[in-house]
C-alpha cells in the first residue's frame, strides 16, 4: 500500500527541510542501524523521474516548502485532514468492535478491532500521516501548533511511502 505522509522541519532554505526530511523517512524505514522500520521505503518530490511512487503516483508537489506559503499551507492541511480521517476510522471501528463483540471476539480480533486499537495508540506508522524531524508522529493539535509556533522557520517535506 502507498500513503503519503509529511515532516515538519526547522530549516532555512528548500534544501535544508528536503535534507531534514529526508533524515526523518530514512528513520522511518529503518535506514540507520537504530531504527525500527515502519514503512517498506519512501520516494520524496525531489525525485522527479520515479514511477509508480511520488510524482508518478500523486502528481506534482513540491519537494518542501515554507508552511507559511500557499503550497505548504495546502501540504499541512491535506495532512492534518488525512490525520483526523484516520483518527475517526479507526475511533470508530474501536467503539463498534467494544460494542458489538464479546472478550472472546475481540481476543480473536474479529473485525480487526485489536488491529483497530492498535492504530488508535500508534505514534508511528500507516495510521500516523505528520511527523517532526526525529520521526515522532504529530497526532493532536497542540502538539501540530507547538511544532509550528516552536520553529523559528517551518517547512513540510512529503514524501510517498509504502507498507
Amino acid at each position: 500500500m502507498h500513503m503519503l505522509i509529511y515532516a515538519l522541519v526547522e530549516a532555512s532554505t528548500s534544501d535544508e527541510a528536503l535534507a531534514a526530511g529526508t533524515s526523518a523517512f530514512d528513520r522511518l524505514v529503518g535506514v540507520t542501524p537504530d531504527a525500527d522500520a515502519v514503512f517498506d521505503y519512501y520516494v520524496t518530490f525531489a525525485e522527479t523521474d520515479v514511477t509508480g511512487a511520488g510524482e508518478g503516483r500523486w502528481g506534482e508537489r513540491p519537494a518542501a516548502a515554507s508552511v507559511e506559503s500557499d503550497a505548504g499551507e495546502d501540504l499541512l492541511e491535506a495532512g492534518w485532514a488525512a490525520t483526523i480521517e484516520a483518527f475517526e476510522q479507526n475511533l470508530a471501528a474501536v467503539r463498534e468492535g467494544l460494542d458489538e463483540l464479546d472478550d472472546e471476539a475481540i481476543m480473536r480480533d474479529e473485525d480487526l478491532v485489536r488491529h483497530a486499537c492498535h492504530n488508535l495508540g500508534a505514534y508511528r506508522g500507516p495510521s500516523v500521516v505528520l511527523y517532526d524531524e526525529y520521526e515522532q508522529g504529530i497526532r493532536d493539535r497542540e502538539r501540530l501548533h507547538r511544532i509550528l509556533d516552536g520553529a523559528e522557520s517551518c517547512w513540510i517535506v512529503p514524501a510517498n511511502v509504502h507498507y
